[in-house]
Formats: structure tokens, sequence, C-alpha cells
């Protein structure tokens, strides 16, 4: 079941006005930047954790056989890593049609990795949206991962590139490399 939020989004003027915004990506924002930019840098924000509890019935699953992304979750004390991009204000009518099934622009604050900071925007798919499907075991979730697959590509595709795109970043994600495990486990150790 999914949600269409590209209306919602629209509504949210806060950098309208601005000649540039920063974007943080924690998903397949980090490996697939389908819309120009004027910057990229890593980039983190606190207080959240990246889970794979969102379900994706347009790009990585079907609405009768959803894959799962990831979404973030509140989680204080926690670092989330990912990939800053500045963009100007016209990207966000691409990035909204791409982030429609639940995903909500919110503005947040990110800290790079030299120490500056910036205030921009993330996209974040709540617990209240239609195609959440919450909390599983990361066996669970590997096991569906495995067998789904939407007009984007296998299901598949999307964890062990954002896993391998995270280590390149130099950093371990706990949730997306216990889930990578498994998956490599149910697809007996090929990609």
């Amino acid at each position: 079941m999914s949600l269409n939020t590209i209306a919602i989004n629209r509504l949210m003027d806060r950098f309208d006005r601005h000649a540039s915004v920063w974007l943080f990506g924690y998903g397949s924002l980090i490996f697939k930047a389908d819309f120009p930019f004027l910057e990229r840098r890593p980039a983190s924000i606190r207080g959240w954790s990246r889970r794979f509890w969102q379900g994706s019935h347009d790009h990585r699953g079907t609405e009768t056989a959803p894959g799962r992304v990831a979404t973030l979750v509140p989680d204080e004390g926690a670092v989330c890593h990912g990939m800053a991009y500045l963009v100007t204000p016209e990207e966000f009518a691409h990035l909204d049609h791409r982030e429609k099934n639940g995903y909500l622009r919110l503005a947040t604050a990110m800290q790079f990795e030299d120490g500056d900071a910036a205030e921009g925007i993330v996209y974040i798919a709540t617990e209240q949206n239609a195609a959440f499907l919450g909390p599983a075991s990361e066996r669970e979730i590997a096991h569906q991962i495995a067998g789904a697959r939407g007009p984007s590509g296998p299901n598949s595709d999307y964890l062990l590139d954002l896993a391998q795109a995270l280590r390149a970043l130099g950093h371990h994600d706990a949730h997306v490399h216990a889930i990578e495990g498994h998956l490599l486990a149910c697809l007996g150790g090929a990609r």
C-alpha cells in the first residue's frame, strides 16, 4: 500500500528562497544521485538510526510483494552517516517524485566530516505512512529483500549497494551489514 507524498512535500517552502539547499542522503541517495548537484560531501545527522522498515511498492517491490528500503527512526545519541548534496530548490520536484512512497521532507541539521555544519533537508518515512512495514529481525528482512523485485530492479541490489557505499565512506552500520550477511547467505554468497 503506497502513500503518494508529492503534494504534501510541495507545501514545504522553508528553503524556496534559497539559491541552494543541502540534501542529506542515507539510503540510495548515497550511491545513486540521479540529479544535478553543486557539491557532494560526506555528512552525518544526530538522533536518527537507519532501518530497513519502509516498504517499497514502487521501486524495489510491488503492491503485492513490497521490498524493504531504508528510513530513519528516532534514536537519541545515534549518529547516521551518509552523503550530503548541495542542490538548487528546483531539484525537489524530481526528488519528491523519487521519494513519493511515504517519505516526507524534513529540515535537519547536518555535520560534515571537516567539522562544518549546515541546515538542510532529509526525506524520512515515518511509521504513520501506509507503506511503513516496521521492525523485523535482520534475517527476516534479508529474506524479504531476497525475494523482492520492482521497476528499479532487485531489492537485493539496493541493500548490497548501500552496504558497499557505507564501507567506501569508512562507516559500519550494524543493522545494514547484518542484513547484508543474511542476504548473502540467502543468495549463496553470490551477488
